[in-house]
């Protein structure tokens, strides 16, 4: 890490950067110029296949948002007409039935719109992550949160099973749009795993069309705060040594095995411009010892993710079983270094945004002179790191619609400069819910960035490509036992 920071502060090796970056973009324009036209008739002359018909993966989503706000509307709904007596939520050790729970906010089924929902992003979450999270919560109600959109709830999850079946089965009828689900490990209890995995089994939440990577959000010191964990090596422990039993002995947990063969990997999540009052170095605290309220720094969290995944893969590769990759949140906000950490330990990355910062001291600016000082956020040291991951070809999947609402405006998103310099960048919805206003998030995502940014179909084609790439579906379609 220490050589990384340094290597990427160094004067000449910023130029040598930014002029080879400068290089592969002027070499993309050219290929276009020459090529645009051989390219389409290329195309033209391949049977059958065009951009509806090739497969495309979602490589950033997250499950408990894979609907849009309409498909969440009508499902309310008809819950609301079919099992108004069940009940669905425990208050102060008082059973309420979903009627009752509606009543406490004066809502009928006759009320509810998209807009009372009120789950959509706008602009009032710009740069505003706190009130982002609170879209998750339908109506303003968390709730309303609990019974639709969690696994583990007085109903066991059921509604929220029902709708990601029912955006499986859209995907399925578009055949070749494919996603990777976001499902959530928090780390409080040691029972977590095994309760996702009876969710995912006993519901039969399965399909072809669907992998599941597992997030972990960085709430440490909330649990902390509110006594749930002593330190930060019980957080590692709820998280990792439930699969470790798993791998030894999978007769002993048959619902967590057969839900780990369909799970690729591992997400770190959570916002990242929230400020780091500690630096990770060879004084850091062992996670044994980390037992202050504070949350550990970002690096401190994806270092140990990895150290525990890499022991963790070489016991399942011994065992014969598949092993996982960690693709974490990076480079969405905060301090440019969390790319350094997401270079050195990860397989892709979601955002990557801080990868466009590629002016600062010593370095050309894009009129050909030397720029002034540099901005508080790091940004000479992009030009390397973009120039890194290139080289690397680590995947980087973007959420441009996302990003919009959230950090950065459309025409400012770097996706097509990455494209063209040749990163391996893949485009992703990341919560449609909150985002997207269509049937096919995925579609509405690349209809928009065609538009914006003038993509060939050649372009889409290459992303559509690189989310293939970067996914953990199998290249070689094989045989994976679905949920019995």
């Amino acid at each position: 890490m220490n050589f990384l920071m340094a290597l990427i502060i160094n004067g000449p090796i910023k130029s040598f950067c930014y002029r080879r970056l400068q290089y592969l973009s002027n070499k993309f324009q050219m290929h276009v110029l020459l090529n645009e036209m051989k390219e389409l008739a290329a195309q033209k002359k391949v049977p059958h296949r065009d951009f509806y018909n090739i497969r495309k993966v979602d490589t950033h989503i997250h499950a408990s948002s894979c609907m849009n706000q309409k498909h969440l509307l009508r499902f309310i709904k008809r819950a609301m007409k079919k099992h108004l007596d069940e009940i669905v939520h425990v208050e102060k050790g008082k059973e309420q039935t979903l009627k009752e729970v509606f009543e406490t906010m004066n809502l009928t089924a006759y009320d509810l719109s998209v807009d009372t929902l009120d789950v959509h992003a706008d602009r009032n979450t710009f740069h505003r992550f706190d009130k982002f999270n609170a879209k998750y919560n339908p109506i303003g109600e968390s709730i309303l949160r609990e019974i639709f959109i969690k696994t583990d709830n007085r109903v066991s999850g059921k509604y929220f099973a029902h709708i990601i079946k029912e955006v499986m089965a859209d995907l399925e009828e578009s055949k070749y749009q494919n996603a990777e689900l976001r499902l959530s490990i928090y780390g409080r209890s040691r029972d977590e795993w095994d309760k996702l995995a009876r969710w995912a089994v006993s519901h039969r939440v399965h399909s072809n069309n669907v992998r599941w990577l597992v997030q972990v959000p960085r709430l440490f010191d909330i649990y902390r705060t509110k006594k749930q964990l002593a330190n930060f090596q019980e957080m590692l422990e709820n998280i990792f040594l439930p699969l470790y039993e798993a791998t030894i002995h999978p007769a002993q947990h048959p619902e967590l095995h057969l839900f780990l063969e369909h799970v690729d990997g591992f997400d770190s999540v959570d916002d990242e411009s929230k400020p780091e009052h500690h630096i990770f170095n060879l004084d850091s605290p062992l996670p044994g010892n980390w037992v202050e309220e504070d949350n550990p720094p970002y690096s401190y969290y994806l270092y140990y993710m990895y150290a525990n995944m890499t022991v963790l893969n070489h016991l399942r590769r011994k065992r014969g079983f598949h092993t996982f990759v960690l693709r974490p949140h990076c480079g969405e906000a905060g301090p440019v270094h969390h790319l350094v950490s997401g270079f050195m330990v990860s397989e892709n990355i979601s955002h990557g945004l801080l990868l466009r910062k590629v002016s600062g001291e010593g370095v050309p600016g894009e009129a050909g002179g030397v720029v002034g000082p540099p901005s508080p956020c790091c940004a000479p040291q992009a030009p390397v790191l973009q120039y890194l991951y290139y080289l690397a070809q680590i995947g980087i999947a973007m959420s441009p619609l996302s990003n919009n609402s959230l950090f950065l405006s459309y025409h400012r998103n770097p996706l097509p400069e990455y494209l063209s310099r040749g990163l391996m960048v893949s485009l992703s919805t990341d919560d449609p819910l909150q985002f997207h206003f269509t049937k096919e998030p995925l579609m509405e995502e690349y209809s928009i960035a065609t538009q914006v940014w003038k993509l060939s179909s050649c372009d889409m084609c290459e992303l559509a490509r690189n989310s293939v790439l970067m996914s953990g579906f199998s290249h070689k379609v094989r045989p994976v036992p679905s949920f019995p």
